[in-house]
């Protein structure tokens, strides 16, 4: 157990997909995955653990942000022997070739954050995927839009009319 996640060690999956939103995690654990059990509900970031076509997989909500996100990444990887997580969920665009509901798969994660020079000291860092995952992906999805991605703490930016 951890301060925010009360499974046990061996309740998660190697792999482990992650919304934001809890209740996406509890849709996607519930609609895809057979023999679901629920592993996790600290703080209500639903956790899940199921099987996929033969294979062990978990579903974790991570909450909204790169903090909270960190906190559940930490958390996986440390103390629950987790080897991958893909992000899964929503996000915004910029790029008008770009449709809702379309697939976006991120070779890159930039940031404004201070969250990501803290990663790396005296540098900017953005993490990559894994290639041979990515690839995988690509193979199986080829309209997928591939690509860097950038976040940033705002939902709403900052604006000097408010």
């Amino acid at each position: 157990m951890t301060p925010h996640i009360e499974a046990q060690k061996g309740d998660y999956a190697d792999t482990v997909l992650m919304p934001g939103d809890p209740l996406r995690a509890k849709w996607i654990a519930k609609t895809f995955l057979t023999d679901v059990r629920q592993v996790n509900s600290v703080r209500n970031c639903l956790g899940y653990t199921g099987v996929y076509k033969g294979r062990n997989i978990s579903v974790q909500g991570g909450g909204m942000g790169m903090p909270s996100n960190a906190i559940y990444i930490t958390e996986l990887f440390k103390f629950y022997d987790v080897q991958t997580i893909i992000r899964v969920g929503s996000c915004g665009g910029i790029q008008k070739r770009i449709k809702i509901g379309d697939i976006v798969a991120a070779t890159t994660a930039s940031t404004d954050s201070a969250m990501g020079k803290d990663l790396v000291p005296g540098f900017s860092y953005s993490p990559s995927c894994n290639f041979d995952l990515l690839k995988r992906f690509v193979d199986k999805c080829p309209d997928a839009h591939v690509g860097g991605i950038t976040s940033n703490d705002y939902f709403y930016q900052p604006n000097k009319d408010w």
